[in-house]
């Protein structure tokens, strides 16, 4: 059987990344993977906003690692995505794709032929109004995700799918088995957007895009303590949440306070998810993203949810081809490489 190939690209607030994975008779093979930081202010919030440097950054990442392919799967999360459960009469999955924008349009806070729609089935129901699918509904607007295609088409790469980083993220990080009768919250905490998946065995429950991240709080403790941004993100590295001296102690204070409102964020997304799935509640949090490695987050989360946390490996079930990546570098990608990896393995399936 000849290996299939696929790359996901992720364009994040503080960098693009992208992995290459190949499906051979041995199992799925992570061959590249390659990152390239994005001036500040030219990815805001998930959306493109200084399009020139984004296409130059995709060329640097491109030329540096040498992926095998120029075609590619984009990924998309920010303020202007809604993912919400609906119910919608029951039709063949390709029909009902086609014809989503005559059952939703109601739905929609923007007009319909400004969105992107999907649907992802979750289950069918049948009762006294008649048969139904119930499942989740991802709108996205249709200028960011034009913006983020028009940056790879500029790059001279071809996008052949867009996907939600969330539903990325759940195929990567995802362990869990088919007899467990709870669920896992994932945790994707980026520079100013964090994705929050809620699933049972690998099925989506719930999603949440989170407008907050790790560059939240080095703005903060940069106001605070009257720190230039680079000189804030290595304070708050050897900060954290678990303090560092009495000489900082207006840094910790910063970190402490900005974390501590995120941190309320995803309590409440968990919460409101367990009320409403009392037979399924959250059994453990999983974290990843470069935002997760603050110190000391994933005990004062866990202090909050109740239920443990822990590092997801987006790695783990993947064999390691020909990277070229050491050791050690691979356990600096390993955080930072759920969301492309997510989107790789989409196209492989």
């Amino acid at each position: 059987m000849a290996a299939r190939t696929a790359v996901g690209l992720d364009i994040g607030t503080s960098g693009v990344r992208a992995a290459e994975l190949t499906h051979g008779s041995g199992g799925v093979s992570l061959e590249r993977f390659g990152q390239v930081a994005v001036p500040p202010g030219a990815v805001r919030d998930g959306e493109v906003v200084d399009a020139p440097a984004v296409t130059g950054a995709i060329r640097e990442l491109w030329q540096a690692t040498g992926f095998s392919s120029r075609r590619v799967v984009l990924g998309v999360a920010n303020q202007r995505v809604m993912v919400r459960s609906v119910e919608l009469p029951w039709l063949p999955l390709k029909e009902l794709r086609e014809s989503l924008h005559l059952h939703v349009a109601d739905l929609l806070p923007t007009p319909v032929d400004q969105a992107v729609l999907d649907f992802h089935p979750l289950e069918e129901v049948t009762g006294p109004r008649g048969r139904f699918l119930r499942g989740l509904l991802v709108a996205a607007s249709r200028d960011t995700v034009l913006a983020n295609v028009r940056c790879v088409e500029a790059a001279r790469l071809q996008p052949v799918a867009v996907d939600l980083t969330s539903f990325a993220v759940l195929r990567s990080l995802d362990t869990m088995t088919m007899d467990d009768p709870t669920s896992e919250a994932l945790v994707d905490v980026g520079a100013r957007v964090t994705n929050v998946v809620v699933h049972a065995a690998g099925v989506p429950r719930f999603v949440r895009i989170l407008l907050m991240g790790g560059q939240d709080v080095t703005d903060a403790l940069a106001e605070r303590v009257g720190a230039s941004l680079a000189e804030a993100e290595q304070i708050k590295l050897h900060v954290g949440m678990v303090g560092a001296g009495d000489d900082l102690h207006d840094a910790t204070r910063a970190v402490q306070a900005t974390a501590a409102a995120f941190l309320d964020e995803i309590r409440g997304s968990i919460d409101y998810y367990n009320a409403s799935h009392s037979d399924s509640p959250v059994s453990r949090v999983t974290l990843s993203g470069g935002g997760s490695l603050l110190r000391g987050l994933a005990a004062r989360l866990q202090e909050a949810v109740r239920v443990p946390v822990q590092a997801g490996d987006p790695l783990a079930r993947l064999r390691l081809g020909r990277t070229g990546l050491t050791e050690d570098q691979l356990a600096l990608v390993q955080p930072l490489a759920a969301t492309p990896i997510g989107l790789a393995m989409g196209a492989l399936r």
